[in-house]
């Protein structure tokens, strides 16, 4: 497409119908397509040519989203996958091997945080977590010669401290290794790493990209800027791969090497894509994603503002408040803040139990980021496979209650947390 306004390529990036097409791209609920020749297959498989073979590489209409993601986040390829966590592991599977190191902002969603200290731990990739308001240099410190990537989200789930771009971008620069940012919550209408220094991005596109609680997904974009072959930390991408004839993707692929090793490498051995009726939806959905980032931002400063008010609420963390210490990143990098805080009533553990045990529209749920108001206490939830040292560690206390602000009116979802509260 054209340079369009991003609310446009919502709409209309990823598919441009032809001369009697459909106008909404197509379900192409296939696992494998027809070729006229074993020639064209061939070339297919050698990855001569393009196009569709096996939906476990790709489909058509998970190239939509791809194309679509793309383009809103400003790189020159993606890969969809069948979950953000996928999406994660497939971005730390195409850069690190055992034996290979990565440096991570110690506030991050709990599952990551465990795929990443656990999980690839025992597969011989160690991750170093560190507090991501530390100096450069003390973050600096604690690169090896082994570090593969540096790790952080735009706006952490479910603390929502927003990540100093410019300090990681360029520890990511002093390391000579990609920079990867998980922009799941600020989506690209908020924030767009790539504009601060970030290499590639990924996104559980379970959360605001589907934005109805309705299609599991991820999904990783790669921005094309980084140079592999100058950086002689990743001989994966830069000499042959013995599984594809002896293929070097940076000489086959030149700037997006990245995503065709993630498709024809680690795709092809783990087989996490994302379902065609998963990318259908999302893409569906992700035409009102302007629009329903604007209301649920809107909503949230309204019920962050009503809560720092209240007499029974101890302390709140939205980076839309003055008085917040993310609001000053927040006006840097973000457009506006989203519809997540976290807060604590007064009365600890026990108070937040029965304040959500009084909920009435507001849900109790795992999920986050759609259009329903919910609310959770992750450290009995999402959280709770970590220790007692590790939530804290990632910034989750025992009193923390989680709020995604949907898209009802306003009035309504601050009259339910006001009941709820008045019976702690």
């Amino acid at each position: 497409m054209k340079k369009y306004h991003l609310d446009t390529i919502a709409v209309q990036a990823g598919w441009e119908p032809k001369n009697g097409e459909s106008r909404v791209a197509p379900i192409i609920q296939s696992t494998t397509f027809k070729y006229d020749s074993a020639e064209e297959l061939a070339d297919l498989f050698d990855l001569k040519a393009a196009g569709h073979f096996y939906t476990r590489l790709s489909n058509p209409t998970v190239e939509v989203l791809e194309k679509k993601f793309a383009a809103l986040e400003g790189g020159i390829a993606s890969i969809a996958a069948s979950s953000g966590q996928s999406a994660t592991a497939i971005a730390v599977m195409n850069l690190c091997s055992a034996g290979d190191h990565i440096v991570s902002a110690g506030t991050i969603y709990g599952g990551t945080s465990n795929l990443l200290g656990h999980s690839f731990e025992k597969l011989g990739i160690e991750t170093t977590f560190v507090d991501q308001n530390a100096s450069e240099d003390e973050i600096f410190a604690a690169v090896r010669p082994n570090t593969k990537m540096i790790f952080g989200e735009s706006l952490s789930n479910p603390s929502v401290k927003v990540l100093d771009f410019e300090k990681f971008a360029n520890i990511a620069k002093r390391a000579g290794v990609p920079f990867v940012v998980d922009n799941t919550f600020p989506t690209p209408f908020l924030c767009r790493p790539f504009d601060f220094g970030a290499n590639i991005v990924i996104h559980s596109t379970s959360k605001y990209s589907d934005g109805h609680a309705c299609a599991l997904g991820g999904i990783v974009v790669d921005k094309g800027d980084f140079d592999y072959a100058a950086s002689g930390k990743f001989p994966g991408l830069t000499t042959p791969d013995e599984s594809y004839h002896g293929l070097v993707y940076t000489d086959a692929f030149g700037p997006a090497a990245f995503i065709a090793k993630a498709r024809t490498h680690v795709m092809r051995d783990f087989g996490m894509m994302m379902a065609p009726m998963n990318a259908w939806l999302t893409n569906m959905n992700m035409e009102t994603l302007p629009l329903r980032m604007e209301r649920h931002s809107s909503n949230a400063q309204k019920v962050a503002e009503f809560l720092a008010k209240h007499p029974k609420v101890e302390w709140i963390n939205y980076p839309g408040l003055p008085d917040s210490p993310e609001n000053a990143r927040a006006k840097k990098y973000l457009k506006a803040n989203g519809g997540v805080m976290t807060f604590g009533p007064k009365g600890g553990r026990k108070a937040a139990e029965k304040f959500l045990n009084s909920l009435e529209l507001t849900a109790i749920a795992i999920h986050v980021a759609d259009a329903r108001t919910c609310a959770l206490h992750p450290a009995s939830t999402t959280h709770r496979q970590l220790s007692d040292k590790e939530q804290a560690a990632t910034g989750i206390l025992p009193e923390l209650v989680r709020l995604s602000i949907g898209l009802e009116y306003a009035g309504d979802i601050i009259a339910d947390l006001d009941q709820a509260l008045a019976k702690i």
